[in-house]
């Protein structure tokens, strides 16, 4: 006589809690990859943005700043704020982290776009360190609000 007893597979004795389980934890992990997809998304769109590109210009060509935070400086993390274009016209108001050997600090940009041309009433860095704020535009800003 040949008694075997056939044993139940480990997902056949667990399949009332696996499945709950293993469904959630799917949808969780989902949940984290579209939400990094879309940060990274909007930080790449805000990077790449023409008032970022002329922010950062301004910044590795202020000596006051190049003393401070070292060169060369670059985006250093998420950036937040908006922009938008529609029909030729735009605007951007936008942080943007940023860093060099020396320190960190963190870029402001407030500008508009019309006729293809983009105008900032605000470019501006606060240093991490100790605060200090400064303005990017200098006479360009007074002129701008003339």
């Amino acid at each position: 006589m040949n008694n075997h007893t056939q044993e139940k597979s480990w997902f056949a004795r667990n399949w009332g809690w696996a499945v709950p389980v293993g469904g959630c934890l799917t949808l969780i992990v989902l949940f984290f990859v579209f939400l990094g997809s879309l940060i990274f998304g909007v930080n790449e769109l805000i990077s790449e943005s023409t008032p970022s590109q002329e922010a950062l210009a301004k910044v590795n060509e202020d000596e006051y700043v190049i003393t401070i935070l070292g060169q060369p400086i670059e985006t250093d993390g998420i950036m937040s704020g908006s922009i938008s274009y529609t029909n030729g016209i735009g605007s951007a108001d936008m942080s943007i982290p940023v860093k060099g050997p020396k320190g960190e600090a963190r870029l402001f940009v407030v500008g508009s776009k019309r006729n293809d041309q983009w105008s900032y009433t605000e470019m501006y860095i606060i240093i991490d360190k100790t605060d200090e704020q400064i303005d990017l535009l200098g006479y360009e800003q007074q002129e701008y609000n003339n």
